[in-house]
């Protein structure tokens, strides 16, 4: 494997995680943001108040974007780690 393909496959491994990971991160910074404005506006400091939606915004999108997430790890290791390492 030369220094290339080893940088450009890394490459395409970053791209790939960035593209899987930025809908549940999106959805986190929302939901912080809403939650944020909603305890400044109402004078309420509760820790689970932070906590709770946000992780139930999380788990709800990673349910909804489950098989995104998985057709797009499986095509980047079909088209290239597995040719990568069987040397095809």
């Amino acid at each position: 494997m030369t220094e290339a393909l080893f940088y450009d496959t890394m490459r395409q491994g970053l791209w790939v995680a960035t593209l899987i990971s930025l809908p549940i991160l999106s959805v986190a910074l929302l939901a912080g943001l809403v939650v944020g404005l909603f305890q400044a506006l109402t004078s309420i400091q509760e820790m689970t108040l932070t906590f709770v939606p946000k992780l139930l915004a999380i788990v709800g999108v990673f349910w909804i974007t489950m098989g995104f997430m998985t057709e797009t790890l499986v095509a980047f290791f079909q088209t290239t780690l597995v040719p990568a390492i069987t040397g095809g």
